[in-house]
């Protein structure tokens, strides 16, 4: 994880499409302004979670069950971009 501090105002930049701005603190809270390319999904990390457990019990299908055709998916494509190189 990168730790950096920042003051109201100031910027981070995330590759060439993404620049997270402090917009204002109070207290605990940090008001953020994101701009990125319509086609990155932003959400706070709690809704995250809850759309993706949601999404998940929707399939019937168990957390373990998808980690294991994530990883059989993942090992399949690249094995298929070795085989185009």
């Amino acid at each position: 994880m990168l730790i950096l501090t920042r003051k109201t105002g100031e910027q981070i930049a995330i590759g060439d499409d993404i620049v997270i701005t402090f917009l204002e603190i109070k207290g605990a809270q940090i008001k953020v302004g994101i701009e990125a390319p319509k086609h990155v999904i932003i959400h706070r990390q709690e809704v995250y979670e809850r759309v993706r457990r949601e999404n998940l019990a929707s399939t019937g299908i168990s957390a373990s069950e998808l980690s294991l055709a994530s990883e059989y998916y993942s090992h399949l494509t690249t094995k298929r971009e070795k085989s185009e190189s």
